[in-house]
């Protein structure tokens, strides 16, 4: 299986929804308060079915308020941003009467972290070399860790010979002045070869 580099852009970032997400002690509040509104929902069901004269199965009812449950947690966090308030202002760039897909589009974010650095450093080869080359060396240790289990600092002769001898200098040492954007794509490439 083939990991790409905007893969590995993402990887780190989570959906707005995941990131509010209790962990450890949290979660199994969550988990009891999911029980206690299934246990609450059950219970007013089958109340009223059974004030109907109906008796259904009560694992059946369980069965299908989990299901329902389920479903509404999945279609809340899929459901796009709601659209912005009549007074507030639409973020630069943004038609009017357009939904703000930015504010959970993973992949627009991941472009502008790497699309505003590259801009800022274009000329300047110090910029550069404090901003993108470390996101460079990061990427290539991260290719490297996954797909050869080493990275440049735990085993750098086997990195340095999976690498080859253009990239590793290039990341090795600071540049005179920063790529043209050919050369950085072939420096990607490159990256995505390992």
């Amino acid at each position: 299986m083939s990991t790409s580099i905007d893969d590995l852009l993402s990887f780190g970032e989570e959906p707005a929804g995941e990131a509010e997400r209790p962990s450890g002690g949290g979660r199994a509040r969550a988990l009891l308060r999911t029980a206690a509104v299934t246990a609450a929902v059950v219970v007013v069901v089958l109340v009223g079915l059974r004030a109907v004269g109906l008796k259904v199965p009560i694992w059946i009812i369980v069965a299908g308020v989990v299901a329902v449950l389920a479903v509404r947690r999945v279609t809340t966090a899929l459901s796009p941003p709601p659209p912005p308030r009549a007074g507030s202002r639409a973020p630069a760039g943004e038609e009017p009467g357009t939904w703000n897909w930015s504010a959970r589009d993973a992949l627009r974010t991941a472009i502008n972290g790497w699309e505003r650095p590259l801009d800022w450093s274009a000329d300047n080869r110090e910029r550069f070399t404090e901003r993108i080359l470390p996101r460079l060396g990061e990427l290539a240790d991260e290719r490297l860790r996954q797909h050869h289990g080493v990275t440049r600092e735990s085993d750098p002769a086997r990195a340095r010979a999976v690498l080859g001898e253009p990239l590793w200098t290039f990341l090795a040492t600071p540049v005179r002045r920063p790529p043209s954007p050919r050369d950085l794509a072939a420096i990607v490439a490159e990256l995505e070869k390992i």
